[in-house]
């Protein structure tokens, strides 16, 4: 099921998208509160998403008739987010922000994270932090959505502790990630973290085969694989847990393709009026406009 999180006439919902994602359906008859969380809050309620089928819905309105919210509004904490795992991607950023890393992109996954408040919607504006960065990149990814909480997962049980999948696009401000050498915070400007439109759960997606692909004003820069990962989710999953509980709701971005802004030469940042549109298949369309 693919399952989104919006309002309509100013009330929030979590609700059932159709697969021609031309209709959506509310959930009914879960616990009061839920939906303020978004999908964050069904994901606490129902740890196992094949629950959702029980559940009853309202009538089917057009899409396009609500506003679609990030699928988690508001991450409960950071977002797990993984630097360098396609080869492609490595390659090309090798001498700049790989610089200072192990030379063996195999060796371990770069992990860093985004605050919360960089998480908006399919179709909300990125927000360029003028005279703080002139070197605004984009990063399609696809996203981990933890179900069930643990710490010192295994590989072997990894995969049992996703409740979902959705797509997010790591804004980066590369001379701001450049000069503090560590990352966070040229990661983690407010609006750096486009997330959407909704939530595919994890029976109704084949993340170890997917497409995974990037428009700037309908120019394609990013098309990759997922099975061409460097590390793959499972392995992910178990670095982000060694030793760190993971909780419901935990979201983990996978990392780029090759074809990012400054792999450019010239590089190719982007500039207020940009639009960016990603695509995964399986899940669908984000997209966002750089204002």
């Amino acid at each position: 099921m693919r399952i989104a999180t919006y309002t309509k006439d100013q009330q929030r919902y979590v609700g059932v998208v159709s697969d021609d994602a031309l209709t959506v359906q509310a959930l009914l008859d879960i616990p009061p509160g839920t939906t303020e969380q978004g999908v964050l809050g069904l994901i606490q309620a129902f740890a196992d998403p094949a629950r959702l089928a029980t559940l009853n819905r309202a009538a089917a309105v057009p899409l396009d008739s609500v506003k679609l919210l990030a699928p988690v509004p508001r991450p409960r904490r950071n977002i797990f987010c993984v630097g360098r795992n396609y080869h492609a991607h490595a390659k090309e950023l090798s001498g700049s922000v790989f610089k200072a890393n192990n030379a063996d992109p195999a060796a371990w996954p770069i992990v860093f994270t985004k605050v919360p408040e960089t998480v908006i919607a399919h179709g909300e504006d990125v927000i360029l932090p003028v005279g703080i960065t002139e070197q605004i990149d984009y990063e399609a990814e696809l996203a981990v959505v933890i179900g069930k909480g643990g710490k010192n997962i295994s590989k072997a049980d990894a995969v049992s502790h996703v409740w979902g999948y959705t797509i997010v696009n790591d804004v980066t401000a590369r001379d701001v990630q450049m000069r503090h050498q560590q990352w966070d915070l040229g990661k983690s400007f407010d609006t750096f973290c486009p997330m959407g439109p909704w939530l595919i759960t994890a029976d109704a997606f084949d993340a170890t085969n997917t497409r995974v692909r990037c428009w700037v004003n309908d120019e394609l820069r990013q098309d990759g694989q997922t099975r061409d990962l460097i590390f793959d989710l499972p392995t992910l999953i178990e670095t982000c847990s060694r030793g760190i509980s993971l909780y419901p709701g935990d979201i983990i971005a996978t990392g780029t393709p090759a074809g990012v802004g400054m792999g450019f030469n010239p590089p190719r940042y982007l500039k207020s009026g940009d639009r960016v549109r990603i695509q995964i298949d399986g899940i669908g369309t984000l997209e966002n406009t750089f204002r």
